[in-house]
Order: structure tokens, then C-alpha cells, then sequence
């Protein structure tokens, strides 16, 4: 097979993963340079979109997952990349600059220290022999020895080994090859591994360079089992405070077979949308899982985003006075994040905090209207209190039902708002005195989710 053939065959193969964005590194080379804002045709915190060369090594694999379109019973071309051949395609797509970096991973053709090893030799040529200094993502492949994994450490700057289902009894019925516990103890190793070489660099007068620095990651695949939101935000958050993950990233599931334990339909996208915020949520704002998905509830709010969704069920905390607020409480208000609670603060030390700056603020008015105040006053019409029914119809994504019954309607939808929210490399904030989700499944109890768990 011609390489041009591989490459249109491997790339496409690699769609598939989602956990390609990069965050966190500072590497550089005689050819290239990683910056902390990172590629993967992604939005940096900086704004700029960037790329990279996102390809399987190879996609045929011992591995028979239900789910995957490269599995071992799939009647699919089959090829594998030569390392001077791949080696090649990354120098010649820099130096025109089509990309700048690589995320490779590969199906599980031999022994996972065989297939690791081979794509750390790509990682090796293009450091030492090419001089490249962009960014390089590796796929862990779990049962790769101690070796192979340290040097895919310092090739890399990030690592990811997918656990793909949120349960161990998924695992069984659709990945009957993986091991759940395996998996979660290469994230174990990896993690160890970062501790390890930030206490050795710890107080060095030369600073060595750092070991996977910009972490770690894994991908979830959403709506291929029967696995409810409740396990999934459960596995997330026990992954961010166990194992110190920088992201877990969804990937909504897409039909690739007919296998009778598959669904027929993927789930929606605005499942995979609200999975993200409440992703989101635990990361960035402090919010527990436990918070998220609260008492019976297995499954997010459809019509409402998590933070929304947990605002209705605790308004004995609203309406939060913004001229006083402390910064975590900015952040619970349904309509204020990270930037617009910034620049409520910096107002407040500016003396020009009112209520008709908030929109200027980034403050969006259709939910945080009906949660605040400012200097006792509330936005118009806010301050008379309404029915649960009628306040949740107006901060709902979608629109509610006309009628003479109705309680109110919302503006439709903004499909764009479907989008999941860009890649952080932000270590997770934790609520305290608020329990985790319970659990029962053995990989989840494996992660510390049992009664009792911290």
C-alpha cells in the first residue's frame, strides 16, 4: 500500500479518539516548539486554532470491541505505518506548516510492550535524530512494562490511556479483551510517574526536563451501554481525584456494526454537551460529583445545564449579593463563569459594579438575572418571586410549550451551544463536606467510589 493510501486510512481510523488536545508543555527543539496552549484543531486559551497529526500506527488489533471500528472481527482495510515512513510524513506536514504536533496512538497488533515500544521509536526519531521540538501525545497501551512506559514519559508531553466505559460489567459485555483494573493501573503507574519526577525536580539547580508534562488523559464513550450519567460523572470525578487526569473527554457513540448488544441509534448530542459541562463543573468551579447528579437522579437535565439544573434545587442559596460575594460563589450563579466573575471582582475594586453593567461584564442575563442582586437591588422583574415551573421554562435551553396553560418560553435552542466547551488543562477544584456518588460497580469501587470513599 502506497503511503499516501495509509495515510488517508490510518487517519481516518484515528477519528474516532477524542482525547487529542494538549495543554501544559513548553518543549523545544532545533525544528518546532510546544507551547502551553497546545494543538489538535483546537481553541487555546490564547484564541488561536491549531493542529496536529492525529493517525493510528496501526489499525489492526487483537481486540474484538463492539464498539470500535477497528476491531479484530471488522472487515476493514488493514495497514501499519513503517517508522521512517511516518517519521517522514510528520517532518514534511511541519515544515510546510500543516500541523504542529502528532497524536499517535494504534490498534493492539502484538504484545502491548511490542506495540508501545513501536511508537516510541517515532517518538525517539523525531526527538534525537530530527530534533523535534512539538508537541507529541502518546497512547499508553495498558500491559506495556515499566521501560517502554518511562521512555514514552520523557518522549512525550502527554499520555492517555482510554478507559472508554464507565463500568466493569460494560467492559465485559462489549470490550471482553480489556481489563477495566488494567487500564486504571496504567493511569496509576503514569501519575506516580509525575510525582515522582516533580519531587526529583523539586529544589534541582538544573531543572531536568519534566516527565509527561502536560499529564495525562482518557476518553469516555458515551451511549454505547446502558451506563446512566450518574456512572459516568462518578468514573470522571474519581479519575480527577485519584489518579490526577487533566481531562476526560466524551465521545458520543457512533453505530459502526450491527452487533445485537450495541444500540441501534447513537444517544443525542446534547447528552455528550451535558457531560461536558458537568465536566466542566467539577474541574473549574468546585462543584462535587455528588452535587451534580443529587438524591434519585441518574441522568443530567436535558433542558437544563448542570449548573442551572443545581441552582433550582437549592434556591434557598439565591439570590447571591454580587457586590460582597466571594469567588466561589460568583461561580455557583447560573450565567456567570470564570471570566465574568473576574471582571465582577475587578469592578468591585474599580467602585463601578451596578446592575446594568453585567451584560458588559459577560454576565449572561437570561439565567444570572434571576439569581442576584447588586447593592440589594434586583435586575427588573426578577425580584417577585415565581413558581419552580415558570423560573425553569425561562432559563431552559429549549423552548417551552405554547398555550393558555404554559408557563412561559425560552428563545430556542443555539445549536451552537452543542459544542463542547474547549479543552483546560486545570487540575480539578473539590467541594468539601459534600459526599461522592455511590457506587457498586468493581472498576468504580477499584477508583475509591465506595461508601465511604473521600
Amino acid at each position: 500500500m502506497e503511503t499516501a493510501e495509509k495515510l488517508a486510512l490510518l487517519a481516518a481510523s484515528a477519528r474516532y479518539d477524542a482525547s487529542c488536545a494538549s495543554s501544559g508543555s513548553a518543549r523545544r527543539g532545533a525544528l518546532g516548539a510546544a507551547n502551553a496552549g497546545g494543538v489538535c484543531h483546537a481553541w487555546t486559551e490564547d484564541g488561536r486554532c491549531v493542529s496536529l497529526l492525529k493517525v493510528l500506527l496501526s489499525n489492526r488489533c487483537r481486540y474484538d470491541c463492539a464498539y470500535c471500528a477497528n476491531r479484530a472481527s471488522a472487515e476493514v482495510p488493514r495497514a501499519s505505518f513503517e517508522t521512517d515512513e511516518l517519521v517522514r510524513i510528520v517532518v514534511s506536514f511541519y515544515r510546510r506548516n500543516y500541523i504542529e504536533g502528532l497524536f499517535l496512538s494504534s490498534g493492539v497488533f502484538a504484545e502491548p510492550d511490542t506495540v508501545m515500544e513501536r511508537m516510541n521509536e517515532v517518538a525517539r526519531r523525531l526527538r534525537r535524530d530530527e530534533g523535534f521540538g512539538g508537541y507529541i501525545h502518546l497512547k499508553a497501551i495498558p500491559g506495556a512494562g515499566e521501560r517502554t512506559l518511562a521512555e514514552a514519559g520523557f518522549l512525550a508531553d502527554r499520555l492517555s490511556a482510554n478507559i472508554e466505559l464507565p463500568t466493569a460489567r460494560a467492559l465485559a459485555s462489549l470490550a471482553p479483551d480489556k481489563d477495566g483494573r488494567a487500564i486504571v493501573g496504567m493511569m496509576r503507574s503514569i501519575d506516580g510517574r509525575i510525582r515522582e519526577d516533580a519531587d526529583g525536580r523539586r529544589g534541582a539547580a538544573r531543572r531536568p526536563r519534566a516527565w509527561a508534562p502536560a499529564g495525562q488523559s482518557t476518553q469516555l464513550v458515551v451511549g454505547a451501554s446502558p451506563d446512566s450519567d450518574r456512572e459516568i460523572v462518578a468514573l470522571a470525578g474519581a479519575l480527577y481525584r485519584e489518579v490526577r487526569l487533566r481531562r476526560v473527554y466524551y465521545s458520543a457513540y457512533l453505530p459502526v456494526s450491527t452487533d445485537p448488544r450495541l444500540p441501534g441509534s447513537p444517544p443525542p448530542l446534547l447528552r455528550e454537551h451535558r457531560l461536558y459541562q458537568a465536566d466542566w463543573l467539577v474541574r473549574r468551579y468546585g462543584f462535587s460529583t455528588g452535587e451534580i447528579l443529587e438524591d434519585d437522579a441518574e441522568n443530567l437535565d436535558p433542558d437544563l445545564d448542570p449548573k442551572s439544573a443545581w441552582a433550582l434545587r437549592h434556591l434557598d442559596r439565591f439570590p447571591v449579593e454580587l457586590a460582597k460575594a466571594p469567588w466561589e460563589e460568583l461561580l455557583r450563579v447560573p450565567g456567570i463563569g470564570a471570566t465574568g466573575a473576574r471582571r465582577i471582582l475587578e469592578s468591585r475594586r474599580a467602585g463601578g459594579l451596578s446592575l446594568e453593567a453585567l451584560p458588559s461584564l459577560g454576565i449572561v442575563m437570561k439565567r444570572a438575572r434571576w439569581f442576584v442582586t447588586v447593592r440589594g437591588r434586583a435586575p427588573a422583574g426578577a425580584g417577585t418571586d415565581l413558581a419552580l415551573p415558570r423560573l425553569r421554562a425561562l432559563i431552559s435551553d429549549r423552548p417551552a410549550p405554547r398555550g393558555d396553560d404554559a408557563p412561559g418560553s425560552a428563545p430556542a435552542v443555539d445549536t451552537r451551544s452543542l459544542e463542547a466547551p474547549h479543552p483546560s488543562a486545570v487540575h480539578p477544584g473539590s467541594a468539601e463536606g459534600v459526599p461522592p456518588v455511590p457506587a457498586a460497580d468493581p472498576l468504580q469501587l477499584e477508583l475509591g467510589l465506595g461508601k465511604g470513599a473521600a
